[in-house]
């Protein structure tokens, strides 16, 4: 196990406790099988890291027009599962097992019905000045934005489809840019 003092990693030489070994800092190589591990970041530098994702969900025809109607029992639709996701990247990291804490600086949630298509699209777009990429936080936003719509529609259409989540860009930090 990894100590931090003074800004600098101190490894330990050999393996304390049963099923814990030391970790060279430079080694970001694979866990052992049957072991996980959270990635060290504390040497890296601070950088503004963005990324993008986005995802849909079909639902029937009925249920676009009670969305654009808003017509639904429990509310605006669009606008809880806005503040869905963006709670929702926030606490990626209580969710996401081995996710780093992020200092997230704005989270950006856009849900637009399309009514040719019968879904609705979500999309996200979130950033932080940190160690680590917030491409995590941007796919739990699209996803639970998404589980929020099928949640608020779920009396009215049971095949609704979650899918097509995916991350579109993401910039910032040692890996670069990428574009889908």
């Amino acid at each position: 196990m990894n100590r931090i003092r003074k800004g600098k990693l101190k490894e330990r030489k050999k393996e304390t406790r049963p099923g814990r070994t030391a970790v060279n800092k430079n080694d970001q190589a694979a866990a052992r099988p049957g072991k996980i591990r959270m990635v060290e970041v504390a040497e890296k530098a601070e950088t503004l890291r963005t990324a993008e994702a986005r995802g849909e969900i079909r639902l029937s025809a009925k249920v676009i027009k009670m969305i654009l109607e808003g017509r639904l029992p429990k509310g605006d639709v669009l606008i809880a599962a806005r503040l869905a996701g963006i709670q929702a990247a926030k606490k990626t990291s209580e969710l996401i097992p081995l996710c780093h804490p992020l200092r997230i600086t704005s989270v950006e949630v856009e849900v637009n019905p399309i009514k040719s298509k019968k879904i609705v699209e979500v999309k996200s777009l979130v950033r932080a000045v940190d160690r680590t990429g917030v491409e995590m936080e941007a796919l739990t936003a699209v996803a639970v934005a998404c589980l929020t719509v099928y949640d608020m529609c779920k009396a009215f259409d049971k095949r609704m489809v979650i899918g097509d989540i995916h991350l579109v860009s993401k910039s910032g930090g040692k890996s670069g840019d990428f574009r889908w």
